[in-house]
């Protein structure tokens, strides 16, 4: 049977809790930093997402509040661009640079970003990974376990079935996550060239914009690395990957 073994604690446990904590932390600490640094051209969040879509061409996407810090997020499905409370009314680099970078994934949107579709087609699969993966691997390592007889001869037929279909499930989760990173970096690079090219703040103020949104992608970054190794992990303790049920 399964249970969180100290191989587990040690090869995904902390080194997961590390990288999300440290991206997090990197995440907080630079956005309230730049948070005070107020842009010279005093271009709110709203309005210089406003400047890239009005640049863009792009007419058919509004621009809300939501509330939240660190919440914001465009939705493609209803073309909303949704900007937290301590970025669509702030003036500071932080805001600008998270404001701009939604407004990257709305220019994504309108000029068929492939690996957008390709992450908006693996939402539903993605979320079924995430429930339903995890307890999957678990209960067909337990089941492969708890059958002597059948470990000997290479494991319980329907614990590997069911493991299997855990794998393949929290694989989908993990397409999705890599598929992500593209993504988001993409957002950010065309946010880091088209607010100094759209004249919303200087070639100097941009370094603050870069370390902030080099810090977000941090966050998807970390997140794909741990479901990674909780994938290998759980392939490595059923057999698949070289180890052995224990």
């Amino acid at each position: 049977m399964f249970f969180p073994s100290m191989g587990y604690i040690l090869m995904v446990l902390i080194p997961s809790m590390a990288l999300s904590g440290a991206a997090a932390w990197l995440v907080k600490s630079r956005f309230a930093k730049y948070s005070k640094v107020q842009s010279l051209k005093g271009y709110t969040g709203q309005q210089a997402a406003q400047k890239l879509l009005d640049a863009a061409g792009i007419t058919d996407v509004r621009i809300v509040r939501v509330d939240g810090s660190l919440t914001d997020h465009y939705n493609p499905t209803n073309k909303t661009l949704a900007l937290s409370t301590p970025v669509f009314g702030q003036t500071s680099i932080a805001a600008i640079g998270v404001a701009t970078h939604e407004a990257g994934h709305a220019i994504q949107h309108a000029t068929s970003y492939a690996a957008l579709g390709w992450r908006s087609m693996l939402v539903p699969v993605a979320g079924i990974g995430s429930r339903f993966g995890t307890w999957g691997m678990m209960i067909g390592v337990a089941f492969m376990g708890a059958n002597g007889a059948a470990e000997a001869s290479g494991g319980s037929a329907f614990g590997q079935w069911i493991f299997i279909a855990g794998a393949v499930l929290f694989s989908m989760l993990c397409l999705f996550q890599l598929v992500t990173l593209p993504v988001e970096f993409n957002a950010s690079n065309r946010a880091k060239q088209l607010v100094v090219e759209a004249g919303i703040v200087s070639p100097m103020e941009r370094e603050g914009i870069d370390k902030v949104l080099n810090a977000a992608a941090m966050t998807y970054v970390a997140a794909f690395v741990s479901s990674l190794l909780t994938l290998l992990y759980f392939l490595y303790r059923s057999g698949l990957l070289g180890g052995r049920r224990d």
